[in-house]
């Protein structure tokens, strides 16, 4: 089986610009002309004898016509097959062949297998997709449609008569063929899933583009073309043939691409975004509600459908590359408040040891392939980082201390800040030290001590002179009375 490439617009079958038509299915009948010599059969099966009818033909051919160099399938139960240059124009939807609607779900099944089956190179299958169109189109209202006495074009196509005379092959067909339409048919829908996470510039990640049929489940091989704007496809072929080469080296990047949907009826690509805004567009052909017709100009020539009835089927998806973020880091003194010029410091990982990402995704790193460094302004203490990676955890680490500050300097767990840069926001960070303390006392050491020398005058007060007198005369009376008491014991 096999399906176009590119997509076709309904619009288009019916200017007849399609690769191939549904013709109705022609026999040698009696009351009608016989097959021009310049019919030409396909691919498909004869049936032995023909239906019974009057007159009777000699075999019924199930399969495709051969019409201006292309493969097509007949409508029109017994009427006279198209020459292989037969002149068509366009007709109007896709009737019985007593001129009554499609129920819808045939009409649905009808444009699916013509879009799937249509360009068929199998022989089982074109005979499978006519006597299914057969069976639908020109279906027998009642009993009596099936008249042998009915000419070729009152008959109704008798359908179990014919499936009992193909080959098992073309027997197996029709049922796998039928089953599928019953579970594929459309309308389908399709739609375009976007990554969860940021997208980044230069970052591929993975989009996925789904087509769902009639009763929401995924249709498999249907080809659906995408077209990368402000990014670059990466279908994962470049890269196993990268692998398969030993080639570590970037191939070159596609804008479209043309890829067939998996079982669950899903395409997953990798896209990397190019620009601001990237965006994935999927174009598709999906079969149309209902078949549309070409009318023979000789109108006893059976009618022609567009090969798929089909239509042409888009989804899209867009996001927004997320801006970059910047931090603004301040060395304070910790006893001042006030910025510290000359501190060197690191742009590092949440982990203080890698080194942060840019915007582009690719670490920040200096010359010693560390992380990369800044040094504070002297005015103000400041520095400020743009074009990070955002969002992204960062850390600022000090390397070396400004001058006056080495003293509480500890290399193995040097001053440090971190947080969170968010896009196009700017991230404030400080880190502090304490500066140098000033020596109270000069130490001692080889030089001589200096002693300071000078005259001391000594004054004494009179009024402190006398008192000092009455206590000595009072302290000498009562001594005397002491002793003279112990004389008289």
């Amino acid at each position: 089986m096999g399906w176009s490439t590119r997509p076709r617009a309904g619009a288009r079958a019916l200017t007849g610009l399609v690769a191939a038509a549904l013709l109705g299915t022609l026999s040698v009948t009696v009351g009608a002309a016989p097959a021009s010599a310049a019919s030409q059969e396909g691919i498909g099966y004869e049936v032995k004898p023909g239906q019974d009818m009057t007159p009777r033909p000699s075999r019924n051919w199930l399969g495709s016509y051969v019409v201006g160099g292309e493969q097509v399938f007949c409508v029109s139960f017994q009427l006279k097959a198209p020459d292989t240059d037969e002149p068509y124009k366009p007709g109007d939807e896709l009737l019985t062949k007593w001129g009554t609607k499609l129920p819808a779900d045939q009409a649905a099944n009808i444009s699916y297998l013509l879009l799937r089956y249509g360009d068929t190179k199998k022989p089982a299958e074109a005979a499978a997709l006519a006597h299914l169109l057969h069976s639908w189109t020109a279906a027998p209202r009642t009993p009596a449609d099936l008249d042998p006495a009915l000419h070729y074009d009152e008959i109704g196509y008798d359908a179990q008569y014919h499936l009992d005379l193909l080959p098992a092959d073309a027997k197996a067909a029709v049922e796998r063929l039928r089953t599928e339409a019953e579970t594929d048919r459309g309308p389908w829908t399709a739609s375009v899933t976007t990554p969860k996470g940021d997208q980044h510039p230069g970052e591929a990640a993975e989009w996925t583009v789904t087509v769902k049929n009639a009763k929401d489940k995924g249709v498999a091989d249907v080809p659906v073309k995408l077209t990368a704007t402000d990014a670059t496809l990466d279908d994962g072929k470049a890269e196993a043939a990268k692998a398969a080469a030993g080639n570590s080296s970037p191939q070159g990047a596609a804008k479209d691409v043309t890829l067939k949907t998996g079982a669950d009826g899903t395409v997953r690509v990798k896209l990397t975004p190019a620009g601001d805004q990237p965006k994935l567009v999927a174009a598709l052909s999906a079969p149309a509600d209902r078949p549309y017709v070409r009318v023979p100009v000789e109108t006893k020539v059976q009618r022609v459908v567009s090969t798929g009835g089909e239509k042409e089927l888009t989804a899209q998806g867009v996001v927004n590359v997320a801006k970059p973020g910047k931090v603004q880091v301040t060395k304070t003194d910790a006893n001042t408040g006030k910025g510290v010029g000359g501190a060197v410091l690191r742009i590092t990982g949440k982990d203080r040891t890698s080194a942060a990402l840019g915007q582009d995704g690719k670490p920040l790193l200096g010359a010693d392939g560390k992380p990369v460094i800044v040094t504070t302004d002297g005015k103000d203490g400041g520095v400020t980082v743009e074009n990070l990676r955002a969002p992204q955890e960062i850390c600022v680490v000090e390397a070396s201390p400004p001058p006056g500050y080495t003293n509480a300097f500890d290399p193995k767990n040097p001053p440090s800040a971190c947080g969170t840069v968010k896009p196009g926001e700017t991230l404030a960070l400080t880190v502090t030290n304490k500066p140098n303390e000033v020596p109270r006392a000069i130490p001692a050491g080889d030089q001589p001590v200096a002693r300071a020398h000078g005259v001391v005058e000594t004054r004494y007060s009179v009024p402190g002179l006398l008192g000092l007198g009455l206590l000595v005369l009072l302290a000498a009376g009562l001594a005397g009375l002491a002793a003279r008491r112990a004389s008289r014991r």
